[in-house]
């Protein structure tokens, strides 16, 4: 599913989210989602300082920092809250209906046809 299609898509249910533990989601390009105490987080998975994923960073008070250089990023904003990172990274809105977490993507992210998300 790629194009106009994309739009709110369910990637996992909000039982597989562990606090302080990122899910990496294979769109294209990836997303990352994290769980915050009530809250559900989802950005754009690679770090803007070097291709890193940003799902295997470490989580704390709503921020992830990546495991590679330790750039830090705000989930709510997606800013950058330390370097080596100058860039912020995209920030997607998430909803959740009946226990499923679903992500609002934009037309140019790719979506596996039958499954939106493979995480490990």
């Amino acid at each position: 599913m790629t194009g106009a299609e994309a739009g709110w898509v369910r990637v996992c249910s909000v039982a597989e989210l562990r606090a302080g533990e990122g899910i990496l989601v294979r769109t294209t390009p990836p997303i990352a989602l994290f769980r915050c105490g009530d809250r559900i987080h989802c950005i754009d998975d690679t770090c803007t300082h070097e291709d890193y994923s940003l799902a295997e960073g470490w989580v704390e008070n709503g921020q992830v920092e990546c495991p590679l250089h330790l750039a830090r990023f705000d989930l709510v904003t997606g800013a950058v809250l330390s370097p080596p990172a100058t860039r912020p990274v995209r920030v997607h809105e998430v909803r959740v209906e009946d226990g499923d977490v679903l992500v609002h993507l934009p037309p140019e992210y790719e979506i596996a046809v039958g499954r939106a998300a493979d995480h490990e």
